[in-house]
């Protein structure tokens, strides 16, 4: 069977129009000391930011981008961090993950495949780690998936005739979602699925800050891991507070630097 793991596709993310925020600037006739090495997101943060208190020109006391920001993580004002999201295709994680991860309603938006409309008689599964360690429990898993598979080729095979559909009363297209849905209840959570997901810089950290050290969920662990890697690159200063580790297991870990001590 084909090992199954988390991969992250970054599609989508956004951009800061620094002329028109110059057009702002002009309007107000103020001027701001741009840091030259700010990704876009990093800008949007830190012009949203100094709106809040229209900190420029001689009222722009922190002048470097990271500076400003790491202040703002320091004292917890990460409203500003809405502004910003980002767009990922999530594929390789399972079904049981993803009944985890859309608990995350606020700042997040999921679009997930469908049980109800793909076939699945070609179903992949992602097995956990901790039984890939053990040769026998692996064998074990691997045949229950497999005959979970089997199982529902055999349901939709013998539902899906025009017999069963007339007697279901239901037209064309609902009676493939009956016929699906029926057959999709013998998959185990462990049935891989692809998720598309978009979400704010302030509800990433938020998930992060409590999804991503759990040591007892490995397959949570290794998607925030790829999250927090593709985004340190996107935008470093909105995560410099995040680290990622490696746990006994051999897996990432999540970790998070605690700023709200620092002396200002």
């Amino acid at each position: 069977m084909e090992q199954v793991t988390p991969k992250l596709f970054l599609v989508a993310r956004s951009t800061f129009d620094y002329n028109a925020f110059l057009q702002f600037l002009a309007d107000e006739q103020v001027s701001w000391l741009q840091t030259p090495s700010a990704t876009d997101p990093e800008n949007i943060v830190e012009a949203a930011g100094r709106v809040c208190y229209m900190s420029f020109g001689t009222r722009q006391y922190r002048k470097d981008n990271r500076e400003y920001i790491h202040n703002l993580l320091r004292q917890g004002h990460e409203s500003v961090l809405e502004h910003v999201s980002w767009s990922f295709i999530l594929t390789g994680v399972s079904r049981g993950f993803s009944h985890q991860l859309v608990r995350h309603r606020v700042g997040f938006a999921f679009s997930q495949l469908s049980q109800q409309y793909h076939d699945e008689k070609e179903a992949r599964f992602v097995e956990p780690s901790i039984i890939a360690r053990f040769p026998h429990l692996s064998e074990l898993w691997r045949r229950s998936v497999d005959d979970a598979r089997h199982v529902y080729q055999e349901l939709v095979a013998f539902l899906n005739t025009e017999e069963f559909r007339m007697l279901s009363q239901l037209d064309k297209r609902e009676f493939q979602r009956a016929m699906r849905t029926a057959a999709r209840s013998v998959l185990p959570s462990a049935t891989a699925t692809k998720i598309f997901i978009t979400a704010n810089a302030r509800a990433i950290r938020h998930f992060l800050t409590v999804r991503g050290g759990i040591p007892g969920d490995a397959e949570m662990r290794a998607v925030s891991a790829l999250i927090l890697s593709t985004l340190s690159k996107e935008a470093p200063a909105l995560f410099a507070d995040f680290t990622l580790e490696t746990w006994s297991d051999g897996l990432p870990i999540v970790r998070q630097i605690d700023l709200t001590n620092e002396s200002t």
